[in-house]
């Protein structure tokens, strides 16, 4: 922290939050949250200097050789300063590693051990501070800093609450009016009951055939505060230290003995949801936190993505097996689905409404493998398609992000029943909407309200086997991101980047660990001298690929054109349209062609004008006695005649190539877009289809006269081959990452771009018990078993 200060320029950046941050309404970064706020109402003096600084605390176990193997567990502890702007707080030069825990085994809920010295240098920084040097101020001030909270993948989420993360009371949030059922057949326990969530006099809470048979009048759980919870472990004396097991191996157990001794282990389990009192509670702050354990939005989208994509194809192991039907036979639900015994004595389960046929899964997949992305989209999704065994291999956490944000709601447009789809394709559009890195709280209880009926229409189609604990955990993002600000500051992907990077100083496997320590104290020592040479670059803050190139530069396929009369006069058009100098000229051209052409249409007006405007500019100017404007004077003459083209041309933060190089290649950097509105202004949504998505014919080019657009204007796109029609393909909207490039700090106000968070698909409400449709008549291709 004291070197951070020792530099003038970063020591200018701490002070980010208070001093440059943009303040609307939105939110865009934690300082924008309640918590934060909640922080400086209670401690004003703390927060009366913006110096001080907030961290997030992130840990997960790793492997330091590299393979899969779990005899070897090392754990970093790694800080993230949220005093700095987003594009820098997770950067690997702004990460700090305070501490690494070395053991052969993960240390599960004895971290707090080896947490300790860290706490206490917390405890210190809160209370007495570090007299410290700041180089952009030239003054000595005393340093105060404080845990903001923690971010972790939800196993070592119960680590460090002490919380019970699995069995009867696993949500963090609900704690003990967590909603949970065995089953029985299945050997696990499934947490469902979202209509609790919903309004009062919802219809759905008097339903009982159409979810576990029983109606739901009960309301949400109780949001505990941090006093709340503080006074529920205050009397836990904590007991540390792994425990040895002795005695011989158990013999496999049968079904029933499987249920019994899970039963005896709930009646001990009972007592209390409290494995322990955290390290934590010491902090004197951590009681006025709202949120103090993070739910990770990265792994809950890994598993709900693995876990529909495994009902959907069922690539092995699946949730939709003859013990999960018999669950439903137990729970007296769903009788159309109930496992059939034929004469031959062989079982038969009857499509479900989410079975797919293999006709439907292999258009699914077939869509998904023609998926080309543009450049730094993701990684090339055909490679993990495989067509010969109908299922998806080898999927990465951002493989599922991308999957479940973007792609699968294209991809099963053309299979599954309505109702069921909408519903799948809903849960997609929260968690694209809950990523955005820009959000509008007014629009979070909407969206909260939205989510709580998708996941009570999941529970209407899907079987109870599918509702593991993070299909569960969803419902507390919405209030995650009030409380914390947007979930991206929130997820463990930098930290898992970062974490690779630490296996990479690997070089003695007799001792990891150390090499570990001495790789990255050999790399602080580095960044220190650094900062303090001109022109070099820095380790931890890697060279944006477009940084320098956002004014436009080419890259592949240089060509020298003299362009025909045409095309010159629309492209000089295109420039003169756009300049805020020519603008009095542009409305008076349109006056004079109005004034000579009485009654004629607006339309005819606009293609006189396009037609006629540059020749008339150009004879306007040069009757001019006293023009003080030399760049009019440039305007009017026009550009030259030759031209320099690209097929690939970096501009704006992206990559465009035309789509004959785009052909070559495994990325599709050709689509691009632009906000077009009719003359009153208006922007057009027929291109809107019924779902929500935009569908366009790119064989019909319907508008031509005017092939320019300026730069700033686009937006880059990519296009997906429509299952429902081959002839039209879906957009969807490209990414870029220019905030931090260029002193860029807010990409609205660079591209004046604004775009909604989420898409409008319809989800029709169940009126009557009976209209839900659990088995599948369009085809019969169930399960033998």
């Amino acid at each position: 922290m004291k070197r951070m200060f020792a530099n003038k320029e970063q020591a200018k950046l701490v002070r980010w939050h208070a001093e440059e941050r943009k303040v609307d309404t939105m939110l865009r970064h934690p300082a924008d949250s309640v918590q934060w706020r909640t922080i400086d109402r209670i401690y004003q003096e703390f927060s009366n200097d913006p110096r001080n600084m907030r961290f997030a605390m992130c840990t997960d176990g790793i492997n330091p050789f590299g393979d899969l193997s779990s005899r070897h567990s090392t754990w970093p502890v790694l800080l993230v300063n949220y005093n700095l702007p987003p594009w820098l707080c997770f950067k690997r030069k702004y990460i700090m590693l305070a501490m690494l825990i070395q053991e052969p085994r993960q240390p599960g809920n004895d971290i707090d051990v080896f947490l300790e010295p860290i706490i206490d240098d917390f405890e210190r920084l809160w209370n007495e501070g570090t007299r410290t040097w700041d180089a952009y101020a030239q003054e000595y001030f005393n340093l105060h800093a404080m845990l903001f909270c923690t971010i972790n993948d939800y196993p070592a989420l119960g680590n460090l609450s002490g919380q019970t993360v699995k069995g009867k009371w696993a949500c963090s949030e609900c704690m003990e009016e967590t909603r949970s059922k065995w089953l029985k057949h299945s050997h696990k326990t499934v947490y469902m009951g979202h209509r609790r969530f919903l309004p009062r006099y919802h219809p759905y809470r008097n339903m009982r055939k159409n979810f576990n048979g029983h109606r739901d009048t009960a309301g949400p759980p109780t949001e505990l505060t941090g006093t709340e919870v503080h006074n529920l472990v205050m009397g836990i004396t904590n007991e540390f230290g792994k425990k040895r097991k002795v005695g011989k191996r158990k013999e496999k157990s049968t079904s029933k003995e499987k249920t019994e001794e899970h039963v005896e282990k709930q009646k001990t389990k009972e007592r209390s949801m409290w494995k322990k009192k955290s390290i934590f509670w010491r902090l004197p702050y951590w009681k006025d936190l709202e949120v103090r354990h993070c739910i990770d939005l990265m792994h809950v989208e890994k598993n709900v993505c693995e876990s529909l994509m495994g009902l959907l194809l069922k690539p092995g192991t699946t949730k939709d097996g003859l013990n999960a039907r018999r669950d439903l036979e137990d729970m007296g639900v769903r009788s159309e689905l109930h496992p059939i015994t034929t004469e031959s004595g062989r079982v038969y389960l009857p499509p479900a409404c989410y079975t797919l046929s293999k006709e439907e899964k292999i258009d699914l997949l077939t869509c998904l493998s023609g998926i080309k992305v543009p450049s730094g989209y993701s990684s090339r999704i055909s490679r993990l398609v495989s067509l010969q065994d109908l299922k998806l291999v080898g999927m990465k956490s951002h493989d599922c992000h991308v999957l479940i944000t973007q792609l699968l709601p294209v991809a099963i447009r053309n299979i599954l029943p309505p109702k069921v789809r909408h519903t799948i394709q809903r849960l997609c559009s929260f968690f694209h909407a809950i990523g955005q890195k820009i959000i509008d709280p007014e629009g979070l209880d909407e969206l909260q309200a939205e989510l709580v009926r998708t996941l009570c229409h999941l529970e209407m189609y899907f079987p109870p086997t599918f509702f593991d604990i993070m299909e569960h955990l969803p419902v507390h993002l919405v209030r995650q991101t009030k409380c914390c600000g947007p979930a991206f500051m929130t997820q463990m992907y930098p930290c898992e980047r970062y974490l690779g990077i630490l296996k990479g100083y690997v070089r003695n496997r007799s001792h990891p660990e150390g090499s570990i320590i001495e790789s990255y104290t050999t790399e602080e020592a580095i960044e220190f001298c650094v900062d303090y040479m001109s022109e070099t670059s820095s380790i931890g803050l890697p060279r944006s690929h477009h940084e320098g190139r956002l004014d436009g530069v080419g890259t592949v396929g240089r060509k020298t054109i003299r362009l025909d009369r045409k095309v010159y006069d629309k492209a000089h058009f295109t420039v003169l349209q756009h300049m805020t100098e020519v603008v009095p000229y542009v409305d008076e051209h349109l006056a004079v062609i109005r004034q000579e052409n009485p009654g004629r249409s607006e339309s005819w007006v606009r293609n006189k004008h396009m037609s006629s405007f540059n020749e008339w500019l150009k004879n306007r100017i040069a009757r001019l006695q006293n023009l003080s404007s030399e760049t009019l004077q440039w305007l009017s003459q026009g550009p030259e005649w030759s031209a320099t083209t690209w097929q690939g041309y970096d501009i704006n933060g992206y990559t465009f190539h035309t789509v004959k190089q785009d052909s070559k290649c495994t990325v599709q950097n050709s689509g691009l877009r632009i906000e077009a509105a009719s003359d009153g202004g208006r922007r057009d949504q027929y291109y809107v289809d019924n779902e929500g998505f935009t569908t366009v014919n790119l064989a019909n080019n319907a508008y031509k006269d005017e092939p320019f657009v300026l730069a700033k204007q686009v937006v880059q796109v990519f296009y997906i081959v429509d299952p429902c029609n081959k002839k039209l393909h879906v957009v969807r909207e490209g990414k870029r990452r220019i905030v931090g490039l260029d002193n860029i700090a807010d990409e609205d106000d660079y591209n004046q771009h604004v775009h909604g968070i989420g898409q409008e698909i319809p989800l029709e409400e169940e009126e009557e018990e009976d209209e839900v449709q659990y088995a599948r008549v369009d085809h019969e291709e169930g399960l033998f078993l």
